[in-house]
């Protein structure tokens, strides 16, 4: 069906799931999934697929009016099936990941309109909440915006909505406030270098190799003391994007050092060579684990940690495919 096996063809907008009849596993309509359509929508314009201009406008179009608002400069989270009740929650995740998005959104189609979105939300986001909170980044807030930190104080290890600081999105923050700096060229603002190698120093010395065994803890509390232990793999492979960021941006040899050092414990604990792909978590005494996660669903932090080491500076990966820097 137009728009993907996703697309909710009565309602407009996509699910997260769906089962095998096409009815939906879950209804509500999400802003970190509608990101990921943008984000997938602009590798396939990028890579010339049948039909990818067409579902990109229509991600975007879907992404203005359901999500932005420009009042806040952020966009909302979690809507409705029939898009008439939005919850009170806002998250700078399903942000982070809009962000993301928009940055491929410009690097593909060149509208000035997803660069400014991208500016806000980093400005807002980075600049606004991070640096005001010492750089250990508030993750939840009501509807006018005004952190909640101890929301899901009681559900500590959940999925998307941990309790707390989460270390692997302030590096995950670091390297896109970096992409976004290589957009904007000449015009941008000293604050993102700035704040880039703050979220990155926070985290590197927070959450890495703090409670007497290698590796990063899946979350803090807002002292920078360790809250979940247990180590995702999706933390190592963004920190070896923000290392090999960091690098590219300043040419200061401790980024390559961490660089090095990342990549020497992914390879070491998580690439698994005989069944394939990364195993997701380990305990604090590095066995396997599922507190958080069950499975092995996720190639996409993982993938992108294989391909940054062989790029240069790029302000997102669908734009350097369409470069022709990925081949």
């Amino acid at each position: 069906q137009p728009g993907g096996l996703l697309h909710d063809p009565e309602h407009g907008g996509w699910f997260a799931s769906v089962h095998p009849d096409g009815s939906p596993d879950v209804s509500d309509k999400r802003a970190y999934e509608h990101a990921f359509v943008v984000l997938a929508a602009t590798s396939a314009s990028a890579a010339r697929r049948p039909g990818a201009d067409d579902l990109l406008d229509t991600a975007l179009q879907t992404f203005e009016q359901r999500f932005w608002r420009e009042s806040d400069g952020l966009a909302v989270d979690v809507w409705d099936r029939t898009w008439s009740d939005l919850e009170d929650y806002r998250g700078v995740n399903a942000n982070m990941h809009s962000l993301e998005a928009l940055l491929a959104a410009w690097d593909v189609t060149r509208d000035p309109r997803w660069l400014g979105h991208a500016l806000r939300i980093t400005e807002n986001v980075v600049h606004g909440f991070a640096r005001s909170w010492n750089y250990r980044l508030p993750e939840h807030f009501d509807s006018t915006w005004q952190p909640r930190p101890d929301y899901n104080r009681e559900r500590a290890t959940d999925k998307f909505r941990p309790f707390g600081v989460t270390p692997g999105h302030l590096l995950e923050w670091a390297r896109l406030a970096l992409h976004l700096r290589r957009a904007l060229g000449a015009e941008a603002p000293p604050w993102l270098l700035d704040d880039a190698r703050s979220l990155f120093d926070v985290a590197a010395h927070e959450a890495w190799h703090v409670d007497g065994s290698e590796g990063f803890v899946y979350t803090t509390d807002f002292e920078g003391q360790p809250v979940v232990r247990d180590r995702l793999h999706w933390v190592v492979a963004e920190a070896i994007g923000a290392a090999r960021t960091l690098d590219l941006a300043t040419g200061d040899p401790t980024y390559a050092a961490w660089y090095d050092r990342w990549w020497q414990h992914a390879q070491r604990w998580f690439v698994d060579a005989e069944q394939g792909s990364w195993r997701h978590e380990l305990s604090p005494q590095l066995q396997p684990s599922s507190v958080v996660w069950q499975g092995r669903p996720d190639i996409y932090h993982a993938y992108q940690a294989c391909l940054v080491g062989a790029l240069g500076e790029i302000t997102s990966f669908a734009g350097a495919l369409r470069e022709g820097v990925l081949r």
